[in-house]
């Protein structure tokens, strides 16, 4: 038989060459991450040197933080809000004189059948009369007369599904259609409004975020300016013993970072206090209209979003001051 052909085995030199080179990056990849995780502390010590100048440096970015954050959470609760008026959105069908109950009676069973209606009221004649009646202050007046003038009327409430005035007013042109039906009335008006009014808040909140964003990096911006300035015999002394532009930009993106937290957290804590002022009086206005509407607080995931851009923003904010003014600095 024949005999097996070993392996070729890798050299002794070669195999302990790649350990020590697998060994030596970890060390240099923990060495690396230990650095950045003592600057990043290092550049907290500094702040809580100064609090008093930190704390207001925050205040300001979680103020101007906490006005679109505080909208947009408005917008949202509206939004929920709406979504209870188009439950009360009806359309009046008045149906022609000649119409009678039972035919009447068939119409509306016909609607609920459609996708697009959630629930059909019939109201018959005499209903009618007997409301108009009640509300209007002319019982004795309408007694007078020799017939029933009112007609039948069938109220439509549009399902969840038509969340637009296009498709209500798509819907309402369709009950038209119908030989039964001598008028169909919906006060379009208002809905149009509603949209317009939401559609625009949305995009002012959107527009004041981005202009209060581009705040938050100014002041982000010139306080780390100041920070550079006051630490330029520092800066200096470093560069002259070799220090990269790398390691002296460390601290101060990280002070950026940690502004940009703590002015989230600020924000933070002032949207939930103004909702929470907020809560008995919307409860109260809430109660007057027979409504469940309950206001909804600060969400976990609108929290997160919010400190991530507060602290995107300090940190961008200060890599932008720094990158400018560390340049003008140079060891003469």
């Amino acid at each position: 038989m024949m005999a097996r052909k070993r392996p070729a085995q890798r050299p002794v030199a070669e195999t302990r060459g790649a350990s020590v080179g697998k060994r030596g990056l970890r060390i240099g990849l923990h060495t690396y991450l230990l650095r950045h995780l003592q600057t990043f502390f290092y550049a907290l010590g500094q702040l809580f040197q100064k609090p008093l100048a930190t704390l207001m440096t925050s205040a300001v970015i979680g103020i101007a933080l906490a006005l679109p954050a505080g909208l947009h959470t408005l917008l949202n609760n509206t939004q929920q809000l709406t979504s209870d008026w188009n439950n009360s959105t009806r359309i009046s069908l008045f149906l022609k004189q000649n119409i009678n109950e039972r035919q009447s009676t068939a119409l509306a069973k016909k609607l609920r059948t459609k996708n697009e209606i959630s629930k059909v009221d019939y109201i018959s004649r005499e209903q009618a009369l007997e409301e108009f009646s009640a509300l209007s202050g002319f019982g004795d007046a309408l007694l007078a007369l020799d017939e029933n003038p009112l007609p039948t009327v069938l109220v439509v409430h549009p399902a969840m599904v038509i969340n637009s005035s296009v498709a209500i007013e798509a819907l309402l042109t369709e009950l038209r259609t119908h030989p039964e039906v001598d008028l169909a009335q919906l006060d379009m008006q208002w809905v149009e409004r509603l949209y317009a009014m939401l559609d625009t808040l949305s995009r002012g909140i959107w527009i004041l975020a981005s202009l209060l964003s581009l705040a938050v990096l100014l002041v982000v911006g010139n306080t780390i300016r100041l920070a550079i300035q006051n630490r330029r015999d520092e800066i200096v002394i470093i560069k002259l013993i070799g220090g990269t532009d790398a390691f002296i930009r460390r601290p101060f993106l990280y002070a950026g970072f940690w502004y940009g937290l703590f002015g989230g957290i600020i924000a933070f804590i002032l949207v939930q206090i103004s909702l929470l002022f907020l809560q008995e009086p919307v409860h109260h206005l809430a109660n007057l209209y027979h409504s469940q509407f309950k206001l909804n607080k600060f969400e976990l995931v609108n929290t997160f979003v919010l400190l991530t851009c507060a602290t995107l923003l300090g940190y961008l904010g200060s890599w932008l001051a720094v990158n400018r003014h560390l340049k003008d600095i140079e060891p003469s």
